[in-house]
């Protein structure tokens, strides 16, 4: 037998997005898959007047999955009266998690877990390509996989989607182009690597927001990522505060014009974390500077650095492996956002100054950035740019294959 693909898919509020979502299921080629769907949501909200609406929405939910009879979908009702989560456990890092280790229990070691969302629509060939993918980076950890927010049509999510985009992109073509091993985005619609890999790492960890980012960052550490599978997930572009953060709460706040949590980062940013990561192999015979040393200093408030992981490294290898763990992605972007105020230029300069140094951008591209405003200009514009980073990301990951 073949591989087979387990998709772990959290599901709360989604009736509107479930036939979207078997539809793509279904639609997928040539790849044996088992879909399992946690519906859920805290027990105490079937007694809270507000959240009534999404208790039912669930409960239509399951009657609708079960009403399919699809082979090989499985239902994880913890919504249903009785079955909702009980205090702190609750969320979607909870409900991806218990999707997740559903799979864990029944899968082969290769055997691919795939972490899936219910509003974000997949190509027939997605499963396909994640397989290729591992077939083709034997050994690899895990998987990210592209990402692209399409337009909706409204002025102001369709402006508030595409600053985010271009936010995250930033960050991901300067990691790519400094050969950072952090350089992917954390997409909890797009992630995947074997159960063994699962099982080997303790599974996922469950948190109330960024449980993608933790668990991709986790694989990371035990393992290389494969950034070039080349096949796009398309996360749904709405305003939601299902999570703490991430897309949605994003979209909000900047509807409000606060883009405070997301800048962007001056390219320039990056050549502290580039020049340390160099230095970790010199770090191996004795403490030199690094540029990050202050920064990282206040993280372990002021003890030893680089001393206690010498003293658990047998070889040069792995000393530098766990250089790399202790300075990962969460480390790089709190030192980028302490840094962030140290550099010229307001966000739309940065982003000139990056794309035009770095990139060729051309003639459009650059009348575009010359004018660039994100809280006026032209979704069209805004667009372009983001379709500009898109293509480049898409052919740096292709360079790399893995991270």
């Amino acid at each position: 037998m073949g591989i087979k693909v387990y998709a772990a898919i959290p599901v709360l509020n989604e009736l509107e997005n479930l036939p979207g979502l078997l539809e793509d299921l279904l639609n997928q080629q040539n790849i044996e898959w088992v879909a399992l769907l946690c519906i859920n949501q805290p027990e105490e909200w079937w007694k809270i007047t507000e959240k009534i609406s999404i208790c039912n929405n669930n409960k239509a939910s399951v009657e609708l999955l079960k009403s399919k009879a699809i082979p090989g979908l499985h239902i994880i009702d913890k919504s249903s009266p009785g079955n909702g989560w009980i205090g702190k456990n609750h969320g979607v890092g909870w409900a991806r998690k218990t999707a997740m280790d559903a799979a864990s229990g029944i899968a082969g070691s290769d055997d691919l877990i795939v972490s899936m969302d219910a509003d974000t629509r997949y190509s027939s060939c997605f499963f396909q390509s994640v397989v290729d993918s591992f077939e083709r980076h034997p050994g690899a950890a895990g998987l990210s996989a592209p990402y692209y927010h399409d337009l909706t049509g409204d002025v102001t999510a369709d402006r508030c989607i595409l600053r985010y985009e271009i936010y995250m992109r930033n960050f991901a073509l300067n990691m790519l182009l400094i050969d950072n091993p952090y350089a992917f985005s954390a997409i909890g619609s797009g992630m995947a690597c074997t159960a063994g890999s699962y099982r080997k790492i303790g599974g996922m960890t469950p948190k109330m927001s960024g449980e993608d980012f933790y668990f991709i960052q986790k694989l990371r550490k035990s393992g290389n990522i494969i950034i070039d599978s080349g096949v796009y997930v398309k996360p749904a572009s709405r305003f939601s505060d299902r999570v703490y953060f991430g897309t949605g709460p994003a979209m909000i706040k900047g509807r409000e014009g606060n883009w405070d949590s997301y800048p962007i980062y001056h390219t320039n940013a990056f050549e502290p974390v580039q020049k340390t990561y160099n230095l970790f192999s010199d770090l191996f015979d004795n403490d030199i500077n690094t540029p990050m040393d202050a920064f990282l200093y206040t993280v372990t408030r002021g003890q030893a650095i680089w001393q206690p992981l010498r003293n658990n490294a047998a070889t040069r290898g792995s000393f530098v492996r766990a250089c790399m763990q202790r300075v990962d992605a969460l480390r790089i972007l709190q030192f980028l956002k302490e840094k962030n105020g140290n550099y010229p230029g307001n966000n739309e300069q940065r982003l000139k100054v990056f794309l035009e140094s770095r990139f060729n951008t051309g003639k459009e591209i650059n009348q575009i950035l010359r004018n660039l405003n994100f809280a006026s200009s032209e979704i069209r514009h805004l667009d372009t740019i983001r379709n500009f980073m898109s293509e480049q990301e898409l052919l740096l990951q292709k360079q790399k294959g893995i991270v």
